[in-house]
């Protein structure tokens, strides 16, 4: 067994991670308007070298900019495409015991990907910055619809659902071009409606609002192939399933068996990053779905939920159980979520942090080889 040379690697990560106490401060002071928003990002731009050089000097073959300039890790993206728009709303996610910042997007014009979308800028930074591979993360285009639904679609603008999903995906498009042409070559869609397809709790929520669910599986996995249709052979892109992360809290629970044979066998992502770290995942059984070949699932089997770190001999051991569902060699290994999704972060300190992905990497070398 080997290395991967190419994303997804077999240690691998979702992305964010704590911002440090100097960025919290600088963002705290640009609110209050006691900085300038130049000032402020001299600061991310100081945090988020540093951010790379720990990546690199623990051994990962890709960094990312931590999501350092982010507040949510969807909102600040979704807010800049056309026909999106960011608002303060009347209350925040309810999460299981804590509640969000309040605020939501909304459609209200023809949505498309702007040639000035800022994240391009960011990732023009990560990549002259970094001497592996730089990876880029975006809300997949599912996360435009589903948490909110049809009630925040206007319906001046798209009185045909099936439109909206089509010019979605066609910016989506847009983006996985311009991603490409500023130089990205891995890129990926985080994603929690997936997961909340396995959760008839979610599921139950959406048709209150009036939504259908029956044939969400299909509206998104075409939306998504439409997105990718066009992407070049060199580029890599994953998504990232998740069941809700803020403040190591969560927001939904079930395993992937009801969307299992649509996602992995019929969505064309090079890649997928399952949560595995807790109960509410479910079992390995779904896996038996991944396509024989050079897709990857990057397990999500080290928490970052919590400080505590995993047994190395127990985190063997459940890849050992995955491989009753599927061939090691399409297996990759990362925590199960970002350790920042929004800019508060989870409840870990980051020594922590970094005693996780140094063990990630340890455990690569150990079950795939140096």
């Amino acid at each position: 067994m080997t290395q991967r040379t190419r994303p997804p690697f077999r240690a691998d990560q979702v992305g964010s991670f704590l911002r440090p106490e100097r960025l919290k401060e600088a963002r705290a002071r640009r609110e209050k308007g006691e900085i300038t928003g130049a000032q402020l990002k001299a600061v991310e731009d100081d945090e988020i070298v540093k951010l790379i050089r720990k990546q690199e000097d623990i051994g990962m073959q890709l960094a990312t900019d931590g999501e350092f300039r982010r507040t949510f890790w969807h909102f600040d993206f979704l807010g800049g495409l056309t026909g999106i728009d960011l608002y303060d709303h009347t209350q925040g996610i309810q999460f299981q015991g804590a509640q969000t910042k309040a605020w939501d997007i909304r459609t209200v014009g023809k949505i498309d990907f702007p040639s000035d979308h800022p994240f391009l800028e960011h990732f023009r930074f990560l990549k002259a910055n970094t001497k592996v591979v730089p990876k880029m993360t975006i809300p997949s285009p599912t996360v435009a619809h589903f948490r909110a639904g049809r009630v925040k679609i206007s319906k001046e603008v798209y009185p045909d659902l099936d439109v909206f999903y089509d010019d979605l995906g066609k910016a989506y498009a847009k983006a996985v071009k311009a991603f490409y042409d500023a130089g990205c070559r891995y890129l990926q869609f985080d994603d929690t409606v997936w997961a909340y397809l396995c959760s008839e709790k979610e599921l139950a929520q959406s048709r209150e609002r009036g939504d259908k669910t029956d044939d969400l599986q299909q509206k998104y996995r075409d939306m998504i192939n439409l997105a990718l249709k066009d992407k070049p052979a060199d580029m890599a892109v994953t998504m990232h399933a998740c069941r809700g992360n803020f403040r190591s809290t969560f927001i939904s629970s079930g395993g992937y068996e009801p969307v299992a044979e649509v996602l992995l066998g019929q969505v064309n992502f090079d890649g997928y990053f399952l949560e595995y770290d807790s109960d509410r995942a479910g079992g390995f059984e779904p896996l038996r779905f991944l396509p024989k070949g050079d897709k990857q699932v990057v397990l999500g089997l080290i928490t970052s939920k919590s400080g505590t770190l995993e047994s190395k001999d127990d985190v063997k051991r459940r890849i050992d159980e995955a491989t009753k569902f599927g061939p090691l060699e399409q297996f990759c290994l990362s925590p199960q979520c970002g350790f920042a999704s929004t800019e508060e972060g989870n409840i870990l300190t980051e020594d922590q942090q970094w005693a996780k992905m140094r063990e990630i990497v340890e455990l690569s070398h150990e079950v795939w080889g140096k």
